[in-house]
């Protein structure tokens, strides 16, 4: 059964933690990415995150929130097999090999690859699957050996219709940020020099 207190954190973090730090960034020339940790035994936040590419093409939202939690002391790191990974968008490949080297169990997204391509004009995902790894859309193993990978509108849409109801209009909020977001992003991206922007 999909425990709604956690859907209810995860989006509370996507919009408190990941969202104003995104909005700074893509004032910045970045695209629209974030990323947070969370301890699985009380969901307090380890740290938030956003997309760097103005500083290194490889600070994705998830490689930058990798990078900055390997910077903080170790006393105040968690173990990730006691972390929770949230992104606000499908993981690429990139990052999808990052969470995996860094050793989560999990991960949860809100946003699809094929969001990224059609609501934020970002296809870049989707075509590297395509082309380097020759995988379709959801080709990769969303469940293997190294971690399971959760889509926070899936597990929403297998509530019951009170509860599916009212996070499906928070998430429609969410969504109109990233709208906000993702034209801020395109209007400016010509001036940047993000090699797949």
């Amino acid at each position: 059964m999909t425990d709604v207190s956690l859907i209810d954190r995860l989006l509370d973090v996507i919009e408190h933690d990941i969202v104003p730090k995104t909005a700074e960034g893509v004032a910045h020339g970045n695209k629209l990415f974030g990323a947070a940790i969370l301890r699985k035994g009380d969901r307090s936040l380890v740290l938030a995150e956003t997309n760097n590419e103005m500083e290194n093409p490889l600070w994705h939202g998830e490689v930058h929130c990798l990078k900055r939690f390997y910077e903080m002391p170790k006393a105040e790191r968690v173990d990730t097999k006691d972390a929770l990974f949230v992104a606000t968008h499908e993981p690429c490949s990139l990052c999808l090999s990052a969470i995996t080297w860094t050793g989560f169990d999990n991960f949860y997204y809100l946003f699809s690859h094929e969001d990224s391509r059609d609501s934020f004009a970002i296809p870049h995902d989707l075509k590297i699957l395509k082309e380097v790894f020759t995988l379709d859309p959801g080709g990769y193993n969303a469940e293997n050996a190294y971690w399971k990978s959760f889509s926070i509108r899936r597990l929403v849409r297998a509530l019951p219709e009170a509860e599916r109801r009212r996070l499906e209009a928070r998430i429609d909020r969410i969504s109109a940020r990233y709208d906000e977001l993702s034209d801020a992003y395109q209007a400016s991206k010509a001036e940047n020099d993000i090699p797949l922007n």
